[in-house]
């Protein structure tokens, strides 16, 4: 099979596209012939922070086929088309490559939905789902009508957390508000759903807010702490949360302590792959949901462009990642 691989204890800004035997299943693991591939920015991110010894396949999202089974796994899996999670995630068998080996648990029916979308769902929308369920006052799972008494801000609606934030707020019926820095992105967030859109260079986004919610917002989906700790303190309700995922614009964040005692608000620290195995779970299957209801959408219509890029082209989708480019780049594995 066709790999991207980097050593770990060579350079690992190297990417190399290498022929490596499938892999078998082993118990509990299934084998996934992969279609597409999703690029996010903790995949580049990783290769940065290597550590030494052996070889990886980067990749933590992406989309297939079943194509074989390891001992107590149900063999009518095979033939399934499903969308995989944290692929990588201290794993050699990411998902940039012909075939991925994966537990079962983390290869997901995607029914009929385009493989587009189901390398779309991972990292991103899992993020998502941990922003808009980990505030004190928010639910535990999300399901349509779920939010319905809510109010979101998305920092940073043109983004991919941002999107899936937007996406998976609106199908749980809450009142999405959204920044962004030009008109462009403000076209992306409302074609995401989102119900109400603040240019945050030509507006003040504080005042902004209280003029659609007046109490303030339940959850901030917040992707730059350190540059919005002011206005996100000022624009929380009572029991209100930011939640923090990213840490663009500066690796430490000031909060002012008093201002946010009285109100019993929570700052809330987000890495989807360490997050309790109960809410990842409950993430999972909410996605999933989503996914199937028609709840999520990708493309330009959904307020994510996508990018495409082939195999042997993986350094060049990691760089235009790296670049910031606005949607979601994927990588064609193969024909699956």
């Amino acid at each position: 099979m066709k790999a991207i691989v980097y050593e770990r204890n060579g350079d690992p800004s190297v990417l190399d596209l290498v022929d490596r035997p499938v892999p078998e299943p082993g118990a509990g693991e299934v084998l996934v012939r992969m279609a597409v591939s999703g690029v996010n920015p903790t995949d580049w991110k990783s290769r940065r922070n290597a550590p030494p010894n052996g070889w990886q396949i980067p990749g933590q999202d992406g989309a297939g086929v079943v194509e074989a089974v390891g001992d107590g796994v149900d063999p009518d899996l095979i033939g399934e088309r499903v969308w995989i999670w944290e692929a990588a995630w201290q794993r050699q068998w990411g998902t940039t490559a012909e075939y991925t080996l994966v537990p079962v648990r983390q290869a997901v029916r995607l029914g009929a939905a385009p493989f587009e979308l189901g390398a779309a769902l991972g990292i991103p929308f899992l993020t998502a789902h941990r922003c808009l369920t980990a505030g004190e006052f928010m639910p535990d799972t999300l399901r349509a009508g779920a939010l319905a008494d809510h109010t979101v801000l998305v920092q940073g609606g043109a983004g991919a957390v941002g999107n899936a934030a937007i996406q998976l707020a609106r199908w749980a019926d809450a009142t999405v508000i959204a920044t962004v820095s030009s008109a462009e992105k403000a076209q992306l967030a409302a074609s995401a759903g989102a119900s109400f859109v603040i240019n945050y260079r030509e507006q003040d986004v504080v005042e902004e807010v209280h003029k659609i919610a007046p109490d303030g917002v339940h959850t901030v989906v917040e992707v730059s702490p350190a540059r919005n700790a002011s206005v996100d303190a000022r624009v929380l309700r009572h029991g209100g949360a930011v939640c923090m995922y990213a840490d663009n614009g500066g690796d430490e964040v000031s909060i002012p302590i008093r201002a946010m005692m009285a109100p019993n608000a929570r700052w809330q620290f987000v890495l989807v792959y360490t997050e309790p195995k109960s809410a990842k779970a409950q993430g999972v299957k909410d996605v999933a949901a989503a996914a199937s209801q028609g709840g999520i959408r990708v493309g330009a219509d959904a307020g994510l462009p996508l990018h495409y890029y082939p195999l042997a082209e993986a350094a060049a989708a990691h760089q235009a990642v790296e670049d910031s480019t606005v949607g979601k780049v994927l990588i064609s594995t193969s024909d699956a």
